[in-house]
């Protein structure tokens, strides 16, 4: 029987990044299930380094060594931080509860759902928080906080996809950003391997949420609608 194109693709997917070595921080497989390689449709000139082709639909394949990669890298340079000074913030409903499972694991100061303006910027808001890192979610959707992260000279780490430029982003994990199983695994391993860092787990320990813990669930209304 001939195949579907989205077979096609999909083996075409995993061909892509069988380059892969081994060692990565999650099986290849299970980063390629969850989609953390699947960009967008468009691209900037700040991702290309990390975009390895580009699929028959027009779609935007990352490495997902790549991700690999700066999951590591990402994971030693928060580990440096007290875990109280570092803030991560999410707007994008996916990108939420990820973000509050990282924290709540790691010790950060989640802000999710709309950032409130002068949150880090305004030395006469209230509630003004002071961290000296900031994590993103999405540098277009957490667009405010990386303004202030900025002015007020806090580094600034990002997960982006291939339609994110970096301006004022200090560091990049390139993923799917967008996608809600993906953002789970993400998050999962980061929050796991700054844990590992830190030496509050041993290299083959786990967390001890899931993946799934971290993953947004989705409610009955949202599957009818």
């Amino acid at each position: 029987m001939a195949e579907t194109e989205k077979e096609k693709m999909g083996k075409e997917e995993e061909n892509a990044n069988s380059t892969v070595e081994d060692g990565l921080l999650l099986p290849r497989d299970t980063l390629l299930s969850a989609g953390t390689h699947i960009g967008t449709r468009m691209k900037t000139m700040d991702i290309e380094q990390f975009i390895y082709r580009i699929r028959p639909d027009g779609l935007f394949v990352l490495d997902v060594k790549n991700t690999d990669e700066r999951v590591r890298i990402v994971a030693k340079f928060l580990a440096r931080f007290e875990k109280t000074k570092t803030a991560a913030a999410a707007a994008r409903l996916y990108a939420q509860e990820p973000v509050k499972k990282f924290c709540e694991v790691t010790g950060a100061h989640p802000i999710v759902g709309r950032f409130i303006p002068g949150l880090l910027s305004n030395p006469l808001y209230p509630d003004r928080i002071e961290p000296d890192v900031l994590i993103v979610s999405d540098p277009r959707a957490d667009s405010q906080a990386v303004s202030e992260a900025s002015s007020v000279g806090i580094p600034i780490v990002a997960l982006c996809s291939t339609d994110n430029e970096f301006s004022m982003v200090d560091l990049v994990i390139p993923t799917n950003n967008k996608g809600r199983r993906a953002l789970a695994i993400i998050y999962w391993l980061l929050a796991r391997q700054i844990l590992r860092e830190r030496g509050e787990l041993q290299p083959e320990e786990d967390l001890p949420l899931t993946i799934e813990d971290f993953e947004t669930k989705i409610s009955r209304e949202e599957v009818t609608d």
